[in-house]
């Protein structure tokens, strides 16, 4: 993408409501804009790096063995009221009425109508197990919403339901999502450590969110820093094997990691003390198990092998996938502006002419967009007439982790400068090969987090 033909409304000063690093860093470097309180337009810019995000989602929930499908955004309320939620839920549910004076709510959750859905369409035990899961708008009418898309009251959530036959089968599921999600997070260059935590009004035992250390944190986390060197890294994962899935579930699990919700200082206090670490955390997801709570409700019941009537086990899972790009933000920055993972990126690297006009500099830098994009990778290539400064400072404000910069001192020389956002540190190198070291940044071997061959391949693919 050429600059002067994109979108990208950047902001040299900071908004008087920006409380945050991410919120700050996502307006100033023009990825989103304020529609009304909590709610967001969502730019070119940012929208790229939603979809991104999305896009490995969908990849390792199908990897898991789970299905996409889509549900609407607006819910009946009489399947709430079926479950006995509709008037538990509270003022942050935003309640509707149509023109035919129907009960309707802007779901915030998806448990209802997942189990209606079933119900409607499975009678037996062999059809078990079964994971549907979507990626949809969700709406929770916060009192006061703040710190930009961390705390908005509209969000786009992945939300996922499976359904078994037996607790045990269903404690399987559990294991399952855990180490996908794990998975997940990593490919985004996430360290999110699963604590156990509070059900709240989902309901039910077992249940662990997953929370990214960040000073903005809204939570206050309390674990054993041995849990920070755990990684999946590329280790092969067969989701079908029970012991296997288990294995690395209490790999991570062991290690003492709670919210102060369900914080034990005895327990924590069991910890070496040198690794006994409190801090904050941003939420980014949460899994749990809460067996026949709704199915027994809703009557979602399938015929057994001894042909009588079973409710089903159940659980859900959810991401917040537009929470995560303000965690990520959050959690790699600096004063100069955002830094993106290179598996989350919204365009692999920045081009920087730093003398456009110069026949010899625009031609380098056009042969160096084209060699780029024949990589099947996306350049951001800054063609405008504004001086290098400017162009060096919003190359640092929207953080792409590397950019090529061209200019007519360099390439009398025969080089181009490559330069990493991460660290700063810079090379010259001829342009192959500063093109060629960006190839090799980006194939799929160099990269934990980009399994193959998943990762050259969209949500698309999938459907």
């Amino acid at each position: 993408m050429r600059l002067s033909r994109y979108f990208l409304p950047v902001l040299k000063e900071t908004p008087a409501e920006a409380q945050i690093a991410s919120h700050r860093l996502m307006l100033r470097a023009g990825m989103i804009k304020q529609a009304s309180a909590g709610i967001y337009s969502w730019l070119p810019l940012g929208f790229k790096v939603l979809r991104k995000l999305e896009n490995i989602v969908h990849e390792e929930q199908v990897r898991a063995g789970h299905t996409p499908m889509l549900m609407p955004t607006l819910q009946s309320a009489d399947l709430w009221r079926e479950s006995g939620r509709y008037d538990d839920y509270g003022e942050e549910m935003l309640r509707i009425t149509d023109r035919q004076g129907r009960d309707l709510l802007y779901g915030p959750t998806n448990e209802e109508l997942i189990t209606d859905i079933f119900r409607s369409h499975v009678g037996s035990y062999k059809d078990l197990p079964l994971t549907l899961y979507h990626i949809q708008w969700k709406f929770r009418d916060e009192i006061r919403p703040r710190f930009g898309v961390m705390r908005g009251r509209e969000f786009f959530m992945k939300d996922g339901y499976n359904f078994d036959l037996t607790k045990e089968d269903a404690l399987h599921a559990y294991n399952r999502h855990m180490v996908s999600y794990l998975r997940t997070y990593e490919r985004m260059g996430l360290q999110a450590i699963p604590m156990r935590a509070d059900s709240g009004p989902i309901g039910g035992d077992d249940t662990h969110e997953f929370l990214v250390l960040a000073e903005t944190g809204e939570s206050e986390v309390f674990y054993d820093s041995a849990i920070t060197d755990l990684k999946l890294g590329d280790r092969s994962v067969d989701y079908d094997d029970w012991d296997q899935c288990a294995s690395i579930v209490k790999e991570w699990t062991t290690p003492y990691a709670r919210t102060d919700e369900t914080h034990d200082d005895a327990k924590f206090n069991e910890v070496p003390e040198a690794r006994r670490m409190k801090s904050r955390g941003i939420e980014v997801g949460q899994i749990f198990y809460f067996g026949t709570k709704y199915s027994e409700a809703m009557g979602a019941t399938v015929q057994g092998k001894d042909g009588k009537p079973v409710p089903v086990h159940m659980g859900s899972h959810g991401i917040g996938v537009s929470r995560l790009v303000g965690a990520i933000i959050e959690a790699s920055h600096d004063d100069k502006g955002i830094i993106w993972p290179e598996g989350v990126t919204p365009f692999h690297v920045g081009i920087v002419n730093v003398k456009q006009g110069d026949s010899e500099a625009d031609a380098a830098c056009d042969a160096i967009y084209k060699s780029i994009e024949a990589l099947g990778l996306e350049p951001l290539y800054d063609d405008t007439s504004d001086r290098a400064g400017a162009k060096f400072a919003t190359q640092d404000l929207i953080g792409l982790p590397w950019r090529i910069t061209v200019g007519p001192r360099g390439l009398k020389n025969g080089v181009v400068e490559l330069t990493c956002r991460r660290t700063g540190a810079s090379e010259e190198l001829p342009p192959e090969q500063a093109v060629e070291k960006i190839a090799e940044i980006y194939t799929p071997h160099h990269h934990t987090e980009r399994p193959e061959p998943m990762a050259k391949r969209s949500f698309h693919t999938w459907m």
